[in-house]
């Protein structure tokens, strides 16, 4: 089969773990990816555009910024059309997690009326438009960590790790914990904060000693480290569809309290029962209680099962996607 160049969305690798690491991580020779500009973009020979977090592309610090931005989008979407280029779509998340202004909705409604294909990371997520859906599932982390030692749990340690941002209720997180009149147990609170969120959380940490925090990126080390000292991670998301942080913990062995989405109901099927604790409605001081008992009582399975979402099996399944966008395309 040809080669296929891709022209990513995505910046490329910079020494920490991220999704664009695990994309050119496949070791798929008949894959070459390229990476985020809109130079290339608009300018540069390529078989297929592949994007993420397409809102990610348009915004900027300033309106000026923004506007500019809007306009290379629409020079590339002109581009495509003329070059007949296939766009394929990432669904990482339905919507944006903090909406853009009209002007921004505008310029992803057409971009998502130019798109060809898209893959979704779950079965649950629905396409914007009509166009053809693959399901590539989330691939795991555990080639990406296996060279970190990973400690043994700490008994009452609770986690939360993941960029820190409203909408992952970090905050309500806090205040939830420090209702609970347990000397034994602590929250370890690890991220790189939103603006505003640094405050929240040192706030938190001056009122309560068992609430501490490291409010930066953390090396894959640490990372793996924090993971591993937890006996339970705790994602107590508003809004959950699909999550890194979560196989991330899948893939170091350690259950993790969530709240019940049909993406989160989905993958619990799929790693074993006891690895994913759902809870309804609001995060309360019992659900946290309640989550720990369930923990203790170790009934669950070794680790999760995470035999679908290897990456060379995920690999495939995208490069058959580009494919399927070429050949769409070729038949317009």
């Amino acid at each position: 089969m040809p080669t296929i160049v891709v022209q990513q969305t995505l910046a490329p690798p910079d020494g920490t773990t991220k999704f664009v690491d695990q994309m050119i991580g496949m070791e798929n020779p008949r894959i070459v990816h390229r990476f985020d500009s809109w130079k290339s973009a608009i300018f540069g020979r390529y078989d297929v555009f592949h994007a993420h977090w397409p809102e990610l592309t348009i915004r900027g610090s300033s309106r000026v910024r923004r506007f500019v931005r809007r306009r290379y989008l629409d020079a590339f979407l002109l581009r495509a059309k003329l070059m007949r280029t296939p766009i394929v779509r990432h669904l990482h998340n339905v919507e944006p997690h903090e909406p853009g202004d009209a002007a921004e909705t505008r310029s992803l409604r057409r971009f998502d009326r130019a798109t060809d294909l898209y893959i979704r990371l779950n079965p649950t997520t629905t396409p914007p438009t009509d166009r053809p859906v693959v399901t590539a599932l989330h691939g795991h982390y555990r080639s990406a960590y296996a060279k970190y030692a990973l400690p043994d749990p700490r008994r009452g340690r609770l986690l939360y790790f993941g960029i820190i941002r409203p909408y992952k209720n970090v905050d309500g997180l806090a205040r939830i914990f420090s209702q609970l009149d347990a000397d034994d147990l602590s929250l370890r609170i690890v991220g790189s904060p939103s603006v505003g969120q640094r405050e929240i959380i040192e706030t938190h940490c001056d009122r309560d000693p068992r609430i501490t925090a490291t409010l930066r990126y953390v090396t894959d080390e640490e990372l793996v480290t924090e993971v591993g000292l937890a006996e339970l991670v705790i994602l107590p998301y508003h809004e959950m569809h699909n999550s890194g942080a979560i196989l991330v913990a899948m893939s170091l062995g350690r259950p993790v309290l969530a709240p019940r989405t049909a993406s989160n109901s989905a993958l619990s099927a799929e790693v074993g029962e006891g690895w994913i604790i759902e809870y309804d409605g609001d995060l309360t001081p019992e659900t946290i209680r309640g989550a720990l008992d369930e923990v203790r009582r170790g009934e669950r399975s070794a680790e999760p099962d995470l035999s679908e979402r290897d990456w060379d099996h995920v690999g495939r399944i995208i490069e058959g996607a580009y494919r399927q966008a070429i050949e769409r395309v070729k038949r317009r």
